[in-house]
């Protein structure tokens, strides 16, 4: 379901309480079309709606550092594997990339990349510019150039084994051309199958009388999921290489020269990809790609621009999950009129209420939408920084007809309202006064850190309130989380409702109490609950970060349960943290303010959540149950391995967010402030209160040059 709010605010508009709840709703919509999308083959939006959604997230995020959550699109990849498969550990991670839906967004690109490489504007930059296929991403892994292994994308650290399919492909070579072949090689590239191709399977299909496919990359993605390779071997997939993985030896030191060598080995590679040398190429590139998209005999949804020099990829490197280096430029969003035919509240987690709009089903950009995020209240009535959205500040009823637009994301939007169709019985929309669950508790609207009244409604229910009990479960259990499968949205709402499970250490006694129960169930057979318990005893063992994020703490998303995990290294260490920071322990607080990535926000919720009884006692009864990995020990290998450095001051030869980056490569701890278990701290010109507050503590002060010589392991 999509996030209205989300979509049409301007980010720089929204205060933090609403970019909070934006973020929230972005990381679930999005979460569900993964899963539709990389594990079920079957989106419900179109790319360009898909690509809209995360656009957003990120935007939110780049306003809101501190706001970034465990479960941010932005540090996920597809979804998990569907267990149809064997999975694979991917050597390196197959990760996505951002998005620029305007010609604007790729000129900041460009600029980023220059401002982070410290280039001259005359300075040459090259990019290699290709066609984005809409297919499934692969990994083929040879040895010797011998094909051993292929995998999907997965979630982007493991992916699924579908090596014996992969290799009835006539595009997969099963052995490379050529001499003195890299001892390993990885060749990443796209699955996919032309539209006169889909368009003939789908009437063997039909006159087969088997399941006919939505689009092309639907049908690919099928096709390769078959436990049958003859099946497979029966499609006609095709394969584009663009990218690679592990490589023992790179033989070449440009994008443009590995596509050559991906050619020279026997593989397939797009012939439209061009090297352009300005922001003015790329530009002009993608138009020339648009105009002759409906003339390609396959599926493609944008163009995709890398930086050409491999040595300056490795250098601008990631964030999060995301290369620096590379964007995809998408093309533009598809509108359609509906009947918005009524508004429905959903409660969240944290007691939000998000209005959802129920449409006369309409078609957009192939994709069938019933629903839609109607945001808040005053998205509703069209006033405040939402009213932009809608032409005049229209308010949006119940029985209007209205434009839907999904852009380049996940969540299709209400663009505008089409008074002149409105009928006459039509009245304004009023939120209600109490929280739609059975105890009707009281909502509030919730006020902005300057005492502002913020256009967020919440239930004041908080754990009283069953939809919040019950979308805390779901997030415990989400992908990001515990990632059990088949312990979805609805066995959560019936376990629920049986009483059976009412916290998280419910759902581990839960074969122990309620087998026989479940087992008297309509629709759960033996097979299916010994799946289930299966899922649920296979993740009895987790990884700190994901345990951190599973507990539901506001505030601590993904990415802020990652640098916790990171800082605090084991479970009693941030536990004993959290304790402590909830008593109002200064200098553990000043230790917690320290880490990267973490400020008042987040050591705020933090005490809040450890300061509340009810938490503590349902973490006491988990903690029983689970096992919590510590987390990963950094490179003992190089000479900061461990340490925790901190940037102060003007850098001259690296940017302070490169430097960074490349402290955390090499196994350093890069804190936001000095304290007294900070071991260097790395200044530059005007280096300021950071600098005085290493001599306070005793902390090893290095300059830029220094700092090199010491992580290239100069004496």
């Amino acid at each position: 379901m999509p996030s209205q709010d989300a979509l049409k605010t301007d980010p720089a508009k929204l205060t933090e309480a609403q970019a909070k709840a934006e973020l929230k709703r972005l990381a679930t919509e999005i979460a569900a079309h993964d899963k539709r999308y990389y594990q079920q083959d079957a989106p419900s939006v179109t790319d360009a709606e898909y690509d809209a959604l995360r656009q957003r997230n990120s935007a939110i995020e780049s306003r809101f550092p501190k706001l970034i959550r465990p479960d941010s699109p932005s540090k996920r990849i597809g979804a998990a594997p569907t267990g149809k498969f064997k999975k694979v550990r991917h050597a390196v991670p197959m990760l996505s990339l951002d998005n620029a839906f305007a010609e604007q967004d790729v000129i900041d690109f460009v600029a980023r990349i220059r401002r982070f490489l410290k280039l001259s504007e005359d300075e040459k930059l090259a990019f290699s510019a290709e066609p984005k296929i809409d297919g499934l991403s692969m990994s083929l892994r040879y040895e010797g150039g011998e094909l051993v292994t292929a995998a999907t994308r997965g979630d982007g650290a493991e992916g699924e084994d579908v090596t014996a399919n992969i290799r009835t492909l006539e595009d997969v070579p099963k052995k490379l051309k050529g001499r003195s072949m890299p001892a390993v090689c990885e060749v990443r590239g796209e699955i996919y199958m032309t539209k006169h191709a889909f368009l003939a399977l789908n009437e063997r299909q039909k006159a087969a009388g088997d399941t006919i496919f939505a689009n092309p990359r639907n049908s690919a993605a099928g096709s390769l999921r078959q436990k049958d390779p003859k099946i497979t071997a029966s499609r006609p997939l095709g394969f584009f290489a663009y990218a690679w993985g592990e490589m023992s030896t790179m033989p070449a030191d440009t994008q443009s020269g590995m596509i050559k060598w991906f050619e020279s080995c026997g593989f397939k590679t797009n012939p439209l990809t061009k090297l352009c040398r300005s922001t003015e190429e790329l530009i002009t590139f993608h138009r020339k790609i648009e105009e002759g998209r409906a003339e390609l005999d396959y599926d493609i949804d944008g163009v995709v621009y890398k930086v050409d020099r491999i040595g300056w990829q490795e250098r601008l490197g990631f964030v999060s999950r995301t290369p620096r280096w590379g964007i995809a430029h998408k093309f533009p969003a598809e509108r359609a009129m509906t009947v918005l035919k009524d508004i429905e509240l959903q409660v969240g987690r944290t007691g939000a209420l998000t209005p959802v709009g129920k449409l006369d089903p309409v078609g957009v950009g192939g994709v069938i939408v019933q629903n839609v995020t109607l945001h808040n209240e005053d998205y509703i009535k069209g006033i405040g920084s939402d009213g932009e959205s809608l032409r005049d500040g229209r308010d949006i009823r119940i029985g209007d007809t209205v434009v839907i637009q999904r852009a380049g994301d996940v969540i299709p939007q209400v663009v505008d309202v089409v008074i002149d169709k409105r009928p006459k019985s039509a009245k304004p929309y009023h939120f209600p006064k109490k929280c739609p669950c059975y105890l009707h508790t009281e909502l509030v609207r919730e006020e902005t850190a300057t005492g502002e009244e913020g256009a967020r409604t919440r239930c004041t229910g908080e754990f009283a309130c069953p939809y919040q009990k019950v979308q805390h479960l779901m997030l415990f259990v989400s992908r990001r989380a515990f990632d059990i499968e088949g312990l979805g949205e609805k066995q959560i709402e019936l376990f629920f409702e049986k009483e059976w499970v009412k916290e998280p250490a419910d759902i581990f006694t839960l074969e122990k109490k309620h087998k026989r129960d479940l087992l008297e169930l309509e629709g759960f057979g033996e097979t299916s609950v010994r799946n289930l318990f299966n899922a649920i005893e296979a993740r009895r063992t987790i990884a700190l970060d994901r345990f951190i994020y599973a507990l539901g703490i506001r505030q601590v998303g993904e990415t802020t349960a990652l640098a916790l995990a990171r800082g605090y290294g084991s479970w009693k260490a941030f536990h004993d943290a959290g304790l402590k920071v909830a008593k109002g322990d200064d200098d553990v607080i000043a230790e917690m303010d320290a880490l990267d990535q973490i400020g008042d926000t987040v050591i705020r919720a933090v005490a809040a959540y450890f300061g509340e009884s009810h938490n503590r006692g349902i973490v006491e009864r988990l903690t029983k149950e689970v096992r919590i990995l510590d987390a990963e020990k950094p490179k003992e290998d190089t000479a900061v391995a461990g340490k925790t450095v901190v940037f102060t001051g003007a850098l001259e030869k690296m940017t302070r967010e490169e430097a960074k980056a490349q402290a955390e490569r090499l196994g350093a701890k890069a804190a936001g402030s000095v304290s007294k278990k900070t071991d260097y701290v790395v200044a530059g010109p005007g280096a300021g209160s950071k600098l005085a507050d290493a001599k306070k503590f005793g902390v090893t002060v290095l300059t830029e040059d220094e700092w090199l010589k010491l992580i290239n392991g100069e004496s």
